[in-house]
């Protein structure tokens, strides 16, 4: 008897998911702004087709990132506003973790790139395989050119590829047997395989103690003209 919501607005896809003791419901929708004016309702509506309240929860799962700023913000903020209202645990679960989750669910893989398009000529990137029916960090997470990840990666070892990493940089595609083309994006479902597993095992966290994970340690700004 489980029953955990997910959110993530940390990419341009925005989406939400209900576990309730074995059944998923679902959300999502590409949007690359409003998500802020989306998350909620999603979240609203997929309690009372349940006909539950926050407070019959169990805990909440959330996107840590990476992804852009500002979304990761709008997620975690949510997430701890949510969880601190209703005195639930929260589970933070990687956007990159969860696209590979994703590729699994959709074809069955069992090794998978995932790979995020991290702007300023960057991919957020990492590698992952399949250990009882989650998808556990196999290499590194991290932030880095393509070029720089081709020339550091030398073996095609992945069978799928899956983000919109390699939507912006096809050369990746070099790294893998096949590109997922139906995960563009995180899912908000696509969380709930560790999120249910660290619930399992107690490792929830208060809504103080959660934190992102940007990867990026800074943005570089550029200097518009006639401004300081």
């Amino acid at each position: 008897m489980t029953r955990l919501l997910a959110i993530d607005t940390a990419t341009e896809a925005c989406s939400a998911a209900l576990w309730v003791d074995g059944a998923l419901s679902c959300r999502y929708q590409v949007a690359p702004r409003g998500h802020t004016d989306l998350i909620l309702p999603m979240v609203s509506e997929l309690l009372a087709e349940a006909g539950m309240q926050l407070s019959q929860l169990d805990g909440l799962a959330f996107a840590r990132g990476p992804g852009s700023f500002t979304g990761v913000r709008i997620t975690i903020g949510i997430a701890q506003g949510l969880a601190f209202g209703a005195d639930l645990p929260l589970y933070g679960v990687s956007n990159l973790q969860a696209l590979a989750q994703g590729a699994h669910r959709a074809t069955g893989c069992t090794r998978a790139l995932a790979c995020i398009d991290a702007r300023m000529g960057e991919i957020y990137v990492g590698g992952y395989d399949l250990e009882q029916g989650v998808m556990t960090l196999a290499e590194a997470e991290q932030v880095i050119s393509p070029a720089d990840y081709l020339e550091a990666t030398t073996a095609a070892r992945w069978q799928q590829g899956t983000g919109s990493g390699f939507v912006s940089y096809p050369q990746l595609a070099s790294r893998v047997d096949a590109v997922c083309e139906t995960v563009p994006f995180p899912e908000a479902r696509d969380l709930m395989p560790q999120a249910l597993r660290d619930h399992a095992a107690g490792l929830g966290v208060t809504a103080a103690q959660a934190q992102p994970v940007y990867l990026r340690d800074k943005v570089t700004w550029k200097k518009l003209p006639g401004r300081e």
